[in-house]
């Protein structure tokens, strides 16, 4: 009964930021949003779900607040949303790109909603590209129109969604069932393939956990409860702790693919009609919190999720089993499929050397599953000062930091 709560301040990924479009003009349609990426994302009001609260939607800046168009571009854009298409564009895409001068370029709206605005953002003609960066991108920018707490089961946008595919989302309970998870390992795989025309340098992780622990440290609350609760967690010394976090996690080797970073039950589709397939009857859907990350991360988080259910309906609005944390038997099995999608000539390996492997990866996604924790966690903190939505955040911090913990036992690090 609850649904996440973003004020849109913050940075989103680069998928969740653009849909890609050819050095001809011709449109690579990729989803888009315009909020970080976060394993709460979901669009279920009974689930943990995204409420895009961005800048935007139809509201019309001032007038001091326009600028006359550059050359070729279309009516004003107030200042704000023109300085944040430009940093967005010049941090999130590569080649020419990363040394445009915000006067170089050009934004010109396609359509507006209640919900959103659509831009699309190109290089100008005097710029020639360096590789094979897209000269045109489109920028969707989100609107708080879509808070979605009082819709009812069934009437959500992603039902809807869910409703156009004929399928219906996983259960919790079903991401243990071993050919689901198998499907799930394969899908990942897949999408880590893919080649993707953003800045490859894997610096959301860290970038967007300092931002949230500088907010987390100067949150104030006035109830007494809640600021118990707060103490509790800043007593754990986080600064120091992410420190050491981020010093294992240095020296732990693990791929910079492209993430889904979202991978949990309410994001992948049962196809109906395909229920007894043994294989090819899951779809991963929600690519908009999408980046460049590290591999152990999307791993680890999609192991996390074993072990929360949000459609607990009594305060806080969410179980959590340490106990349901996938056994080394589920993550090899796991492993031995994603790297069977991955990992080319993984099956023509012996025995002994894919053994190594896995337990290499092993150790990956289990150091990895701690920063997935700490993230949320932090940002768990955040969503219990500024959400309006009934949740118990606090009491969810709190679960993923004794997770974190011992999870850290547990791994001896």
């Amino acid at each position: 009964m609850k649904t996440k709560f973003c004020n849109g301040e913050t940075d989103p990924s680069p998928l969740g930021l653009l849909l890609g479009c050819s050095s001809d003009g011709g449109a690579v349609v990729l989803p888009a949003a315009g909020q970080p990426p976060s394993p709460l994302a979901h669009a279920d009001p009974e689930r943990k779900d995204p409420v895009a609260a961005g800048r935007g939607g139809d509201a019309t800046p001032p007038p001091s607040a326009l600028l006359p168009p550059p050359p070729g571009e279309d009516p004003p854009l107030d200042t704000r949303t023109r300085r944040k298409a430009y940093l967005w564009c010049k941090e999130f895409l590569p080649g020419a790109w990363r040394g445009l001068r915000e006067e170089q370029l050009r934004i010109n709206p396609i359509r507006g909603g209640l919900s959103n605005m659509l831009f699309q953002c190109s290089l100008p003609d005097t710029i020639e590209t360096v590789a094979d960066e897209p000269r045109k991108v489109l920028l969707r920018l989100y609107g708080a129109i879509l808070q979605m707490r009082s819709c009812n089961k069934g009437e959500s946008v992603e039902s809807q969604k869910e409703n156009d595919f004929q399928s219906r989302k996983l259960s919790t309970e079903e991401l243990s069932l071993p050919d689901i998870s198998a499907e799930i390992a394969e899908k990942m795989a897949r999408f880590h393939g893919m080649k993707m025309p953003f800045n490859k340098e894997p610096k959301w992780l860290f970038g967007t956990m300092e931002k949230y622990l500088n907010q987390v440290l100067r949150i104030k609350f006035t109830r007494e409860s809640r600021t118990r609760k707060l103490n509790k967690l800043l007593s754990y010394n986080l600064p120091q702790e992410m420190k050491n976090l981020r010093a294992m996690l240095e020296a732990t080797s693990s791929p910079v693919v492209f993430c889904h970073n979202d991978c949990q039950e309410g994001n992948i589709l049962l196809l109906e009609g395909k229920e007894n397939s043994e294989n090819q009857k899951l779809m991963l859907i929600d690519f908009e919190y999408s980046s460049y990350n590290y591999r152990g991360f999307d791993i680890g988080n999609h192991f996390c999720e074993w072990m929360y259910d949000y459609t607990y309906e009594k305060y806080p609005f969410f179980k959590a089993s340490f106990l349901k944390y996938p056994s080394k038997k589920q993550q090899l099995h796991f492993i031995s499929s994603y790297l069977s999608a991955f990992h080319d000539g993984f099956e023509n390996l012996s025995n002994e050397e894919k053994s190594k492997l896995e337990e290499e990866v092993l150790i990956e996604v289990n150091r990895f599953a701690l920063a997935s924790h700490f993230f949320w966690g932090l940002w768990s903190i955040i969503q219990a000062k500024i959400s309006s939505i009934e949740f118990g955040y606090l009491e969810y911090a709190l679960s993923r930091f004794d997770a974190y913990f011992e999870q850290k036992r547990k791994l001896k690090v």
